[in-house]
């Protein structure tokens, strides 16, 4: 029984660092390869570079994205890392219906 309580605290750190660090890492690699595997054509996406683009076609282990009008990159299909959801637009937000002011500009303000 006396051993028992020397390995307990060991046994709670064991624990402990599987909650923080193994279980969340486990969610967020499930996580990529879900978003990796349903890929489809017309998905707007952010590589691991930091680069946005469309998913153009998907093949089994790569994928083509155009990053401009008429320019493509083929990719492997792991350096996805997220799907860009387009911001809701409602139908009262038009570009000239704003309520806000523009920002001024500095180049013309008076002290």
């Amino acid at each position: 029984m006396q051993n028992l309580g020397a390995f307990l605290p060991l046994i709670l750190i064991v624990v402990l660092f599987w909650v923080l660090v193994i279980r969340p890492s486990r969610k967020r690699q499930q996580k990529l390869s879900a978003t990796q595997s349903g890929l489809e054509p017309g998905t707007d996406v952010m590589l691991g570079s930091g680069i946005f683009g469309t998913v153009v076609s998907v093949a089994e282990e790569t994928v083509q994205i155009e990053i401009a009008p008429g320019t493509q990159m083929k990719v492997a299909r792991q350096a996805v890392v997220r799907v860009v959801e387009q911001p809701a637009v409602s139908g009262t937000d038009t570009l000239g219906d704003s309520t806000t002011p523009p920002p001024a500009d500095p180049a013309t303000e008076q002290d």
